[in-house]
């Protein structure tokens, strides 16, 4: 089969095209063929080895797939050969078919189109995972989104409408700022030229957001601990800026707040069925219209490597899609 490949570590430039035998199927497993491939951030980090999973070479990046079953493994009853699905695997998903746990993947309805769906499940899963099952954001309560234009950060805005949360997107152009209202925020803040504790503080009272969602890091994450409400939490969810923080134990104390990390990769590895779960639910929001994926860029499986220094340049919004047969 056709499939990305990675053989030392580095950037999208040194990755290739080539051959490589179809999976099989173990146990509770399931073959995929793939139509569509998301791309994220975390790719662009696993194909350099600065991410916490270091595969052994060669292997094939890419974090979610959507298309239809091609192959069952012993004990699976929860779909069946030809159904249309979402899958989670590990890694894999930038081939022609891809095996994945029958527990991380997800039956999709007629009316969603694979693209749709491959840019569905990794950028959603996290936001309503890390919103709800870490953050435990409550309606009512003040969100404030780091990298809000971006793949997971868009996907939060419109997670964090949805419980019911006042949003502040921060972002760094008026292009994505625009987009992030569109998508639902309250209230933008430029983190270019824009105070944004004097901002947060303006928006809230003085008060400070009660939820943070951080995918940035640095200096976002050092203006998170400045602009968090008392109680509140921040939630790490990766080092977009490539730098990583300490946080500083007084102004934990001082304001009774919580940092709390969320690694969407280790429930793929950990509880797969907290994922089908999640996803599950994502999808009847979709068919119910309330949620509606933002695309910039689709490319056919062969221009991974120009997707992946897309997303390192900072030049696409919400998510890009890989299809593959096309």
């Amino acid at each position: 089969m056709k499939a990305v490949l990675c053989t030392e570590w580095g950037g999208p430039g040194k990755l290739s095209v080539g051959d490589t035998d179809p999976p099989s199927p173990a146990a509770g497993e399931v073959v995929i063929d793939v139509k569509a491939a998301g791309v994220n951030f975390a790719d662009t980090l696993i194909i350099q080895g600065t991410y916490q999973l270091r595969p052994d070479f060669p292997f094939i990046p890419g974090l979610e797939v959507a298309g239809t079953v091609a192959e069952l493994g012993a004990g699976v009853d929860t779909v069946s050969i030809g159904d249309r699905v979402v899958g989670i695997p590990n890694i894999g998903a930038f081939a022609e078919r891809v095996a994945v746990k029958a527990a991380a993947v997800v039956p999709i309805p007629e009316a969603m189109d694979f693209e749709t769906a491959a840019s569905f499940a990794v950028a959603y899963s996290t936001s309503h995972m890390a919103l709800g099952y870490r953050a435990g954001l409550k309606a009512g309560e003040t969100l404030m989104v780091f990298g809000a234009a971006g793949g997971v950060g868009l996907t939060a805005v419109e997670i964090g409408k949805i419980m019911g949360a006042q949003v502040i997107a921060c972002a760094g152009t008026r292009e994505k700022l625009d987009l992030c209202a569109a998508r639902g925020a309250d209230h933008v803040v430029n983190y270019s030229g824009e105070d944004i504790r004097e901002r947060v503080k303006e928006i809230t009272g003085g008060k400070g957001a009660d939820v943070i969602y951080d995918p940035v890091g640095g200096e976002a994450f050092e203006a998170a601990m400045r602009s968090v409400n008392w109680e509140g939490r921040i939630i790490v969810i990766g080092f977009a800026s490539g730098d990583f923080n300490r946080a500083r134990t007084n102004i934990l104390l001082v304001k009774n707040i919580a940092v709390m990390g969320f690694y969407w990769g280790s429930y793929s590895m950990h509880r797969p069925s907290a994922i089908g779960e999640s996803m599950t639910e994502l999808v009847h929001m979709w068919e119910a219209g309330r949620l509606k994926p933002h695309i910039s860029h689709t490319m056919p499986l062969e221009r991974a490597g120009d997707a992946l220094a897309l997303m390192m340049d900072r030049k696409s919004t919400g998510k890009m899609v890989l299809t593959v047969g096309a």
